[in-house]
């Protein structure tokens, strides 16, 4: 089978192309990518000399690049997206670019190319906000409430999915997924960003009071559920994908790192809270679980502290993000 990932060399992209590589040898992956900030090829050192694997560099928004590496693709793994809240609220136009016009330049490239699956990356930002007394989860059936310039064009991107599906017949799935976490964040993220300053002797940066739930999700387990999607999923459908925390909010979460790297909670700085920051999410991932047998496996204590020694590891791969020396 050959595929074309968008973003590969990001996060969750770059590790999704070493999950895909390692468990399915004989496919071959054109990894398509603007290498934007938050891509970097230094991820895939892993495959870079891999036959089956190929790199080009370009802009999803770009008609004549997207119908050149999607010559002779089967199956489309579409993470590529302007993803940080922060950088959203400060200049919204790139992400309605990427997020919206860059995702419809790649559905009309599938349809031209008649893949056999598009499968779209999306997130539980779209469905807004939930209160920290509200008992429910977020689901397939709850309605969009994009609270941020960023989720409001992950919102558009679905959407645009959605209507190439049923205008077109274009075979596509979507999942949206919680917070991950894992090797190869940029280090602008909750996590890596508490690691990496607690490394270097500087405070963790915690928005308001810190008390913002979020729902997190290991980025293997997140790999897991995209395979078992294209191998068993239903054209068509959406299936939410979360992990095993249960209400853990960002204080708690960094007082774990705190914990793990033997330092207190004087490494606590409390920061200026960002416009209109979403209080809760949560994810009732019973759907992939019952249909396609998915659940997931890495438990948030022990793959945090795995994280973390990542980071401890790998301080030359940070720094050069963290410091502008790509």
């Amino acid at each position: 089978m050959r595929l074309l990932v968008t973003g590969g060399a990001g996060f969750i992209g770059s590790n999704f192309i070493l999950y895909w590589m390692k468990n399915h040898p004989q496919d071959s992956i054109i990894n398509l990518d603007k290498l934007t900030y938050a891509g970097n090829l230094d991820n895939l050192q892993a495959v870079a000399g891999n036959p089956n694997y190929s790199f080009i560099k370009g802009d999803i928004g770009d008609m004549a690049v997207v119908d050149r590496a999607m010559e002779g693709v089967e199956v489309v793994v579409h993470f590529a997206a302007e993803s940080h809240v922060d950088r959203s609220i400060a200049g919204p136009a790139v992400f309605v670019m990427t997020n919206v016009v860059g995702t419809q330049v790649l559905l009309d490239s599938a349809l031209k190319h008649t893949v056999k699956r598009f499968h779209h990356i999306s997130t539980d930002e779209v469905y807004g906000s939930l209160s920290l007394t509200d008992l429910n989860k977020f689901n397939e059936r709850t309605t969009y409430n994009p609270r941020s310039p960023y989720s409001a064009s992950k919102a558009g991107s679905d959407y645009l999915v959605r209507a190439y599906h049923v205008t077109y017949g274009l075979p596509i799935t979507i999942t949206n997924c919680s917070n991950n976490f894992g090797p190869y964040q940029f280090p602008e993220k909750l996590i890596p960003l508490a690691i990496t300053n607690i490394i270097e002797g500087k405070k963790a940066p915690v928005y308001g009071d810190g008390l913002y739930v979020r729902d997190w999700l290991y980025v293997e387990d997140h790999c897991r559920a995209i395979e078992l999607v294209l191998q068993k999923g239903k054209i068509g459908e959406t299936y939410c994908v979360g992990g095993l925390t249960d209400d853990i909010n960002n204080l708690i979460v960094v007082k774990k790192v705190l914990k793990i790297l033997g330092h207190g909670e004087e490494m606590i700085e409390f920061v200026k809270d960002r416009p209109g920051h979403d209080r809760r999410y949560a994810i009732d991932w019973s759907k992939i679980k019952n249909e396609l047998g998915w659940q997931p496996q890495h438990d948030f204590d022990e793959w945090l502290a795995k994280t973390v020694q990542w980071y401890k590891n790998n301080e030359n791969w940070w720094k050069k993000l963290k410091y502008g020396q790509k």
